[in-house]
């Protein structure tokens, strides 16, 4: 542990294909084409629809990834399952002190140019959940004027949610933006583990 915080500012990679996609291998060569990468992460076979920090592969980088430290990814699809959990992805990185490059893209987030595309995806991402709270009340109305009972199936990975808060030593109010739920919902994912009682 004493040598990753030790260690001199890195260049990391992080590679990742479903099923059926190309290996591995083609992104890792498009990447070497320009870039000099000290470090590799990789999920192979890992669907795009699983969140980024739910991935082995890139849960292992995130705990590895320091201060100073860039990323480098193939695509920025390759950071989230959809334009929200791609920002909520990128936010963390930041948060951290990570530059983070995109090669199809051809940006860097750090330079002006970047900045201006992270702006227009948190309004994208924005969008999404307006659309999807639109969608959740609309579900609601109908429901209850069929006379349906509310709830919905539990989808929320409480060790995946209190592990990740954990070792971010993340606020619940951070953790709750970070994985899209309510505060009251960390509080229970956390209660488990003893940490619930750790606010802002």
């Amino acid at each position: 542990m004493s040598q990753l915080k030790g260690r001199i500012m890195a260049v990391i990679g992080y590679l990742r294909v479903s099923s059926g996609e190309q290996s591995i291998g083609a992104q890792r060569h498009s990447i070497e084409q320009t870039h000099k990468v000290e470090t590799w992460f990789a999920d192979e076979g890992v669907s795009g629809a699983v969140k980024a920090l739910e991935r082995p592969g890139f849960a292992e980088l995130f705990k590895f990834i320091r201060k100073g430290d860039t990323l480098i990814v193939p695509a920025v699809d390759r950071l989230g399952r959809n334009t929200i959990d791609v920002l909520n992805t990128v936010e963390a990185l930041q948060g951290k002190g990570v530059s983070i490059i995109s090669l199809r893209e051809g940006f860097d987030l750090s330079t002006p140019i970047g900045k201006a595309m992270l702006t227009m995806l948190a309004a994208v991402a924005e969008l999404e959940r307006s659309n999807i709270k639109i969608r959740q009340m609309a579900g609601i109305a109908k429901a209850k004027a069929e006379g349906k009972a509310l709830g919905r199936e539990k989808t929320i990975d409480d060790a995946v949610v209190a592990i990740w808060r954990k070792e971010n030593s993340a606020s619940i109010k951070l953790t709750a933006e970070h994985f899209g739920i309510s505060p009251a919902s960390v509080k229970r994912a956390c209660r488990p583990q003893g940490l619930a009682d750790h606010t802002d």
